[in-house]
């Protein structure tokens, strides 16, 4: 009796367990909130923060603090405003600082800077335009563009060195008009290309006189800065990317909205080797990435050797757009420590994109994604490392395999979970390096309708669990990939889910646990 108790408990449990396996199976994010469009953007903006829980250690982020002087400006409709608002910045700054207010009406300014205490505040049917000319945004200043250090335009709104400052209110800046900027801008030619890492970065002069080209501003791009604040504005019109915070620390953007669609390089967000950044909250509409994560290029970028780090992004909404939220292809700092959750990226050309160049150096570590909703017209999950040979030249050839040295850069550590992928070309693209495949990867808890399954090149211990995909794609790719474990995948192909392993690299592929395929446990041969 007793030995029968013990087989009639035992299949009990092993049905149990089949049938709760099953069901996970079927909906692996059935018990899981993951946001919807209408849960997250700027019509959902809190009045205050919330805590942030991260799996790394974070800062406490708070709304800033301005004394409570506010000087409303008298401005022009005829005039260019520059002169205007910096003296107002200057003046208010000097005295300890306070609000400068931007009242109702369409204005004109050329490059406004930022200084201390400064809370640079947009009424709700305030419009900033900015010029489009050259002259106005001279004379040049210290910044960063496409992860170099250079002397140029700057950005429309600017700082350097800055300590608390802020751009708030519900206006809309307009970024550069028809002019000699955009008629100007460098596009027969590659940064690289033109400015030389050896160059002292006092000597690199991008003004427009020397040259019959320039890099065109961004537009709020503080550098150099210490608790920056940007909450509500709207951006629109960008002549390049829109907020771009470079060397920055305690870092806030939250309810803003960005739309660049029909501009090239027309990135959202960037965060360049900047630490400690908040993202909430946020609507993004643009000409190549939305949510970007950068830390310098190449040579430069090393020599600078500063990461983006203790990087919160959730919340937010990214409309159109090349990646959803992106990695690089500026990595040489490295960017580590980066947490998005509760993201919706809907329309964008790929969803979690991930970039670099054997060029570039550095890489991404310690990412996190989670909660996360997507409806793309391209991959769901991308690693580009090769580029283009027109950036790169030969360097795009994935064989043979360099060297490695201190442009190598590297992918690894990075969870993906929680997922819904209600449609999208490829579920999973891994195009890595030979010489630094793609490393420490975890994907589970997801429910995707792709047409194409996967296809890794160069990937390395990575394991995929939990996951229920519907394509018209019956085939698991893998090209000199190791290390790789599908467990309780529900294959809904019309066809048995089946692997295709090439390279001389590959080895210790699994699958297991799974339907609709086999059991499968394929080695290199000796």
């Amino acid at each position: 009796m007793k030995l029968q108790t013990t087989i009639f408990l035992t299949l009990l449990a092993a049905i149990v367990f089949a049938c709760s396996t099953k069901k996970q199976l079927d909906n692996p994010t059935a018990t899981i909130n993951i946001p919807t469009e209408n849960e997250v953007g700027v019509k959902m903006l809190s009045a205050e923060i919330a805590p942030v829980k991260a799996p790394f250690k974070t800062i406490q982020f708070t709304k800033p603090t301005f004394p409570s002087e506010k000087v409303t400006l008298t401005l022009s409709t005829t005039e260019i405003n520059t002169a205007t608002i910096q003296k107002a910045i200057d003046q208010l700054s000097i005295k300890g600082g306070g609000t400068i207010v931007v009242p109702n009406g369409k204005w004109l300014t050329g490059r406004i800077q930022l200084k201390d205490n400064i809370n640079f505040h947009l009424d709700n049917e305030a419009q900033l335009v900015f010029s489009g000319e050259i002259k106005d945004f001279l004379p040049v200043v210290f910044t960063r563009i496409e992860g170099i250090e250079v002397m140029s335009l700057g950005a429309c709104i600017y700082a350097n060195g800055a300590t608390n400052i802020a751009v708030t209110g519900k206006g809309k800046l307009t970024g550069p008009q028809k002019g000699s900027i955009r008629n100007r801008i460098l596009t027969k030619d590659v940064i690289d290309n033109v400015i030389n890492p050896n160059t002292p970065v006092a000597e690199r002069i991008i003004d427009g006189k020397k040259q019959d080209w320039i890099f065109p501003p961004m537009f709020i791009s503080p550098i150099n800065c210490k608790k920056v604040y940007i909450e509500g504005v709207s951006l629109e019109n960008s002549a390049f990317w829109n907020i771009v915070p470079v060397y920055c620390d305690n870092v806030i953007i939250r309810g803003v909205t960005v739309n660049s669609v029909n501009t090239p390089r027309g990135d959202g967000i960037d965060i360049e080797s900047s630490k400690n950044v908040l993202i909430e909250y946020c609507n993004l509409s643009t000409g190549d990435d939305c949510f970007t994560m950068k830390a310098g290029r190449g040579e430069d970028g090393i020599r600078v050797n500063k990461s983006t780090e203790n990087v919160v992004v959730r919340y937010c909404l990214a409309l159109q757009g090349h990646g959803g939220i992106t990695c690089g292809s500026e990595t040489a700092g490295m960017i580590r420590n980066l947490y998005v959750h509760d993201c919706v990226f809907k329309n964008s050309g790929v969803g979690i994109l991930f970039k670099t160049r054997r060029s570039r150096g550095g890489g991404g570590e310690n990412l996190t994604y989670e909660r996360i909703r997507m409806n793309l017209d391209l991959t769901a999950i991308k690693w580009d490392m090769l580029g283009a040979s027109g950036s790169v030249g030969d360097l795009a050839d994935r064989l043979p395999a360099r060297a490695i040295n201190k442009l190598t850069p590297k992918y690894r550590n990075i969870v993906i979970k929680d997922i819904i992928v209600e449609n999208c070309s490829t579920f999973i693209k891994v195009f890595g390096i030979p010489e630094s495949p793609v490393t420490n990867l975890t994907i589970k808890n997801a429910k995707v309708n792709c047409q194409e399954l996967f296809n890794a090149h160069d990937l390395r211990d990575a394991t995929f669990k939990n996951l229920s995909i519907t394509t018209k794609d019956s085939t698991l790719f893998l090209l000199d990939s190791r290390n790789i474990v599908f467990n309780q995948i529900d294959f809904k192909t019309p066809k048995a889910a089946k692997l295709d392993i090439k390279g001389e690299l590959s080895d210790s592929i699994i699958v297991r646990s799974s339907s609709n395929t086999q059991n499968t446990k394929w080695f290199k041969k000796n």
